[in-house]
This record gives structure tokens, sequence and C-alpha cells, in this order.
């Protein structure tokens, strides 16, 4: 199998994308990237804490390449940052990058062409997967996540910070995707069946930041 990192947002979908390469043999995943927030210490978009970045890393056993980014970011910025980061990458002999993109046609073709002009490859595992079905499948599977970025624009706030189960599932409006893939919501992963351990997390604080709506979650036990 190819080697390839996962491009990792802390949520479900990276989450099930690195398990169903595994399983069905698409790439030996070695490491993860992610995007954070230098200012805030916390994963873009996302706003997870970096200690529970680390927790999940942890979990999975695998080194984990941030990609440390200022607040406001252009995305000329963003994108010579990504691109020092994918020559890392690149450097230890990897040629693929892993996504959990699901549907939206425009993110995967700038991806691509991102990758194909610094001489890589993305792998998509749940490309076109059906989201009522996917979203069904991840908590049977075992996974467990918290929702922690609302849009209130698509979603009321009162789902920041809820547990992503079936319950959600059925309380969601018409018109949002079950697995948020139109920017509904962002979630984060505490458990997973390729996590050595659950991460032990309490849903706190509920703000409103850059017109979105976020759950700070933290480490139980602590503030």
């Amino acid at each position: 199998m190819a080697k390839a990192f996962i491009s990792w947002s802390s949520g479900k979908d990276s989450a099930f994308a690195l398990l169903e390469a595994r399983r069905l043999g698409l790439a030996e995943i070695i490491g993860v990237l992610t995007t954070v927030n230098e200012v805030h210490d916390r994963v873009s978009m996302h706003g997870v804490r970096n200690v529970l970045l680390d927790r999940q890393v942890a979990a999975l056993d695998l080194p984990c390449l941030k990609v440390l980014l200022p607040y406001p970011c252009s995305n000329e910025l963003y994108e010579a940052r990504m691109a020092a980061a994918v020559e890392r990458i690149k450097a230890v002999g990897v040629r693929h990058m892993v996504f959990g993109d699901l549907f939206l046609e425009d993110v995967r073709a700038y991806r691509e062409q991102r990758l194909a002009a610094a001489g890589m490859t993305g792998v998509f595992p749940l490309w076109q997967r059906n989201t009522q079905e996917l979203a069904e499948e991840m908590i049977a599977r075992g996974f467990v996540a918290h929702l922690v970025t609302i849009d209130p624009r698509k979603l009321d706030r009162g789902f920041a910070g809820r547990l992503f189960d079936r319950d959600l599932l059925a309380a969601l409006p018409a018109g949002v995707d079950p697995c948020g893939e139109n920017g509904e919501f962002h979630t984060f992963v505490s458990s997973a069946p390729m996590f050595s351990a659950p991460i032990a997390v309490t849903a706190g604080q509920v703000v409103e930041r850059d017109g979105f709506i976020f759950a700070d979650l933290t480490p139980t036990g602590e503030a």
C-alpha cells in the first residue's frame, strides 16, 4: 500500500476516512496533518483545544504535523504554509493524502489541484457515500462525537455541545445534511474503534465568535 498522511480535522469524517482507508486497503496511514490557529491554540475551524488534538493523536499512535496559522490568515499565507507542510511529508516518502470529503465537488477539485502541483495524490474513501447511511454507520460502529461548531444560519445554537447520536440525527431540521457536509456543524471525536482508549470530555461554555457558535470541550476534570 502507498504511504499516506490523513488530513485530520479532529472530527468524525476524517476519523471515519482513516478507518475506511485502512479497511479498504487504500493507504498505509503513517501520520496526520492538522491546521492549528496559533493565536488561540485551537484546531482551525473546529475550535477544539490543542490538548484534545494531542490526546487524539496519542490514541491513534500516529505522529501529527501541525500547520500553525495566524489569525486572521490570508489565503496566500495558508497555501504557503500548507505547501511547506506537504514538502515535509514528501521528504519522508509520502505521495498520498487522505481526506474525509463526502460530496462537495469544488472542495475536492481544489484539493486535487493543489496536490497535483506538489506531485501528490488525494485519496477520498467516503466520496459520494449516502450521508444518512454514513452517519448511522459511524454511530453503529462506536464513534462518539460532540458537535463543537455550529453555523447558526443553518442550525440552532442549541445543538452546540450535543452528542452526535441517533437522537441528534432525528432532531436535525429538514435540509441539514446528517454529516454536516454543507458546513452546518463540525464535530470532535472522543472515541472510535482505532483509538487505543476513549478521551473523556466535558462540554463547557458555548460562545459566539466570527459568526459561528462554539462549544468548548475540555478534558474531563480540567478547567
